[in-house]
């Protein structure tokens, strides 16, 4: 071990450095605190990509759009255009979700809970996270069910494109984890005191 020099008298030797930076980086407390934010931010990372993914899914339905009004005015023969423009809007929809939620651009009825003493508001609120929760686990096992079953018994889409369904089905399942994903964070972010949801002074309120 390295020497450590003589107490000098009047001065006392603290702790040694090392041994007390490892101490402080080791203890429970901050490596929860270091892990939870790594966390925050992988999944908000995650939330963004699938956004980024929902505008890229919304200028794809412009351009099948556009190339679908194009055809007919010259005659173009491009089959299937319709579809992918449907496909693209589904996904935009879906990838959008997580993002939408955290943001608070989901329209909140807020009639009654604005009418509540502190108490049953914070309940509401508890069993409203509960609900979201239970419900979008619920359409996301689902929703991975049927891209499955699309992908094992090769379904195909009925119209002229022919594309195998478990391929445009994968958006939704995406955007339906990052639901369920969204409202976990929101319910532990609220366990901790901390709003995850924009307020309802800031999202749109009915």
């Amino acid at each position: 071990p390295e020497a450590r020099p003589a107490p000098v008298e009047g001065r006392s030797l603290g702790p040694h450095p090392v041994v007390h930076w490892h101490a402080t980086v080791l203890h429970p407390d901050i490596l929860f605190r270091v892990l939870e934010r790594a966390m925050d931010k992988l999944v908000l990372n995650f939330f963004r990509l699938l956004l980024a993914l929902a505008c890229v899914a919304m200028v794809a339905a412009f351009a099948a759009v556009s190339l679908s009004v194009l055809s007919r005015l010259f005659g173009w023969d491009l089959p299937g255009l319709d579809a992918y423009a449907g496909y693209a809007i589904a996904a935009a929809l879906f990838l959008a979700l997580p993002s939408t939620l955290v943001r608070g651009e989901h329209i909140r009825v807020t009639l009654v809970l604005d009418r509540l003493p502190p108490v049953a508001r914070h309940a509401l609120e508890w069993w409203c996270l509960l609900a979201g929760l239970a419900l979008s686990l619920y359409i996301a096992w689902y929703a991975v069910q049927l891209a499955w079953i699309s992908h094992t018994t090769h379904d195909v889409s009925p119209s002229a494109d022919a594309t195998p369904l478990w391929l445009p089905q994968i958006a939704m399942v995406l955007g339906c984890l990052g639901l369920a994903l969204a409202f976990v964070q929101a319910l532990w972010w609220r366990l901790q005191g901390r709003e995850l949801i924009a307020s309802h002074a800031a999202a749109p309120t009915e």
